[in-house]
């Protein structure tokens, strides 16, 4: 079933990271396998990596430890030979870290690189990104990540229910679109061409870290980017290409939108306000952060609609 949902704020920075929680948190009902965030916060000269050495599900002991001390020393190492400059490293769970760093070349070259790493997964990469998912709900992993305390601009998110496959992080969304910095992507629905895109995209030199259709929406949007398509322009053209039944949100450093397919049978609502944008699988997601009566209403099918911050 799942749930997605986004907010852009109109005057500047708020607690989107609060926000965005209560948001997901009204739609446990939805997914209660785990919770995603995809948050944007100031535009920095530095760029943001999170990533994970392990899954959440691994059991733990001794040589576990080792092994993500092992590692995190490597993808360090790893930064330090391509030019990289670390400014800030923080571990933010026993196998989940966060690096802050200077750097001037392709976030291509460091994702490729760094995922070389045995079970190093990189989960965003961006100068205002920052991806953040776990298992649990949105208040347990909001609380083991701190993200209340995040302050941003915009956000996605989703809650998940795993029906076809593992309860793990790689399964869980917001995928970031690699390699295009700061575009990232949660989606309701199927797609039924997924095999056809993904072999096509890997054609074109990208790499998928799971085998999730919502990870092929993400890369198909990088690519159409790369290619000289404005984000708006990219997601119509994916209601062409991309079939099935979908609703979509997908975000970069400055906008947000939403796409729904032709049948629009994939529920999103929406609000429209003077100081906020809120849209989610459910009405009682937006009221969870408006404390005032609202109009909300459903998107058209093959509707595209983009708001920039």
């Amino acid at each position: 079933m799942c749930g997605i949902a986004g907010v852009i704020y109109r005057n500047g920075s708020r607690a989107v990271g609060r926000d965005m929680t209560r948001m997901l948190q009204s739609m446990k009902h939805r997914g209660p396998d785990s919770t995603g965030y995809a948050l944007y916060g100031p535009v920095t000269e530095l760029v943001i990596m999170r990533y994970t050495l392990a899954d959440a599900n691994d059991p733990r002991d001794f040589e576990f430890a080792e092994r993500l001390r092992r590692s995190n020393r490597e993808v360090e190492a790893r930064l330090a030979e391509l030019g990289a400059e670390i400014v800030e490293s923080e571990q933010e769970t026993e196998y989940a870290f966060r690096l802050a760093f200077r750097y001037d070349g392709e976030l291509k070259t460091i994702a490729d690189f760094v995922e070389d790493i045995p079970r190093c997964e990189v989960l965003s990469l961006g100068r205002s990104l920052e991806i953040v998912k776990d298992l649990g709900d949105a208040e347990s992993v909001a609380h083991q990540y701190r993200l209340d305390g995040f302050e941003g601009t915009h956000a996605i998110g989703h809650v998940r229910m795993a029906t076809e496959s593992d309860v793990d992080i790689s399964g869980a969304h917001p995928y970031w679109a690699y390699p295009f910095s700061d575009v990232a992507v949660v989606h309701n629905g199927q797609l039924t061409n997924y095999w056809q895109w993904k072999r096509r995209l890997e054609r074109a030199g990208h790499r998928f870290q799971s085998m999730c259709d919502s990870e092929i929406i993400a890369v198909y949007l990088a690519e159409k980017l790369a290619n000289g398509s404005s984000f708006e322009e990219a997601m119509r053209e994916s209601l062409d290409d991309l079939d099935g039944v979908f609703t979509y949100i997908a975000v970069t450093a400055d906008a947000l939108g939403v796409a729904k397919d032709e049948m629009a049978a994939k529920p999103l609502v929406l609000y429209e306000g003077d100081d906020l944008v809120a849209l989610a699988s459910e009405e009682i997601a937006i009221r969870a952060i408006l404390d005032r009566e609202i109009d909300t209403y459903d998107p058209y099918e093959r509707e595209v609609l983009v708001w920039q911050r």
